[in-house]
């Protein structure tokens, strides 16, 4: 239960970082943003809980491939924003976009080979 509570406290600080970083600066907020942590962060526990080396190579790869999907939303979102919508119904169409992206990546995927 301990190791949980660690793992769930250093993905908080990670989260609230960002935020507050980007409140003063937003573009170092978004290059911390963008690196990879939490996935860093998913492998490193993952490996501590394991130590699979093929679950692991199936966790990354399905990270990778996960990826693609969700870059659209990143452009999106600026998108309405500078058009004047508001920021909820953006983080909304943006989230929707997404989870329609994910779930073609589902479906098309096995049709390529990619195991995910």
């Amino acid at each position: 239960m301990f190791y949980l509570a660690i793992k769930a406290a250093l993905s908080g600080v990670i989260v609230a970082t960002v935020s507050e970083v980007a409140k003063r600066y937003p573009g170092l907020g978004g290059l911390i943003a963008s690196l990879p942590l939490v996935s860093v962060l998913g492998m490193i526990w993952l490996w501590n809980d394991t130590h699979d080396p093929e679950r692991m190579a199936a966790h990354v790869s399905g990270t990778l491939w996960f990826v693609a999907p969700s870059i659209p939303l990143f452009i999106l979102i600026p998108a309405m924003l500078k058009r004047g919508i508001g920021f909820w119904p953006a983080l909304g169409a943006g989230c929707v976009l997404t989870m329609a992206l994910y779930a073609l990546m589902v479906w098309a995927a096995p049709r390529f080979g990619i195991r995910l």
